[in-house]
């Protein structure tokens, strides 16, 4: 779809679903383009083989949801357009991605319903699935490293250090606890299964999730 659609497309849905005559079209630009550069390194045949959104795959949507309603809180500070877009995104896909949260440059989900990517400071390469929850424990909150890859019902909470090239499998719970570089983990806090592999291994298994830049290993 091209922008003039887009911006038609997402007004119509603030005015049908939440009554609101408000305009997001001097945003969609900004928005749009960042959608679609977090899609270039996305390796699902959904995201790369026509690099355009689509506003009917929810994945998609959601995430340009989310870009549309940070980029309007960093434009302009207008906090209720920006609260009604990240309503919006809530309504239709399950998911819970607050306009002030700073989500990286490339963040990939596949079938997101019922997650919440809360406080936490986020890094490329962010994907989830379905009921991932990231968010604080007594106001201490997550740091994530570089291709972190959550799995179904898993979760992050607290004062927890997240290494680069993680895979977090499903239901495991880590709670104020950190994870070495390239590792596999399992279980709950504090009882964590923490497999660790070398860094050729860990990429070789989410290699069908992100592309990898040229020259790396």
């Amino acid at each position: 779809m091209i922008e003039r659609d887009i911006s038609y497309f997402t007004n119509q849905q603030l005015k049908n679903i939440l009554i609101s005559n408000h305009d997001v079209t001097p945003y969609v630009k900004d928005s749009l383009d960042r959608t679609l550069k977090c899609f270039e390194k996305n390796n699902n045949k959904y995201y790369k083989e026509d690099l355009n959104l689509s506003v009917f795959h929810s994945g998609q949507y959601s995430i340009y949801l989310y870009y549309l309603a940070n980029t309007i809180f960093k434009k302009s500070n207008d906090t209720e357009l920006a609260s009604k877009i990240y309503y919006l995104n809530k309504i239709l896909h399950s998911v819970d991605c607050f306009y002030e949260i700073e989500l990286p440059n490339y963040l990939g989900v596949e079938h997101p319903v019922w997650s919440i990517l809360g406080r936490a400071k986020y890094n490329d390469g962010l994907f989830i699935y379905r009921n991932c929850t990231v968010g604080g424990n007594k106001k201490k909150y997550p740091t994530l490293g570089r291709n972190v890859i959550m799995y179904s019902n898993s979760t992050i909470l607290g004062n927890c250090n997240i290494g680069d090239n993680v895979i977090i499998s499903t239901g495991t719970t880590i709670k104020d606890q950190n994870i070495p570089n390239n590792s596999m983990v399992f279980g709950e806090s504090p009882k964590l299964v923490v497999k660790q592999k070398s860094e050729g291994e860990i990429r070789e298994l989410i290699e069908d999730i992100w592309i990898r830049n040229r020259g790396e290993s």
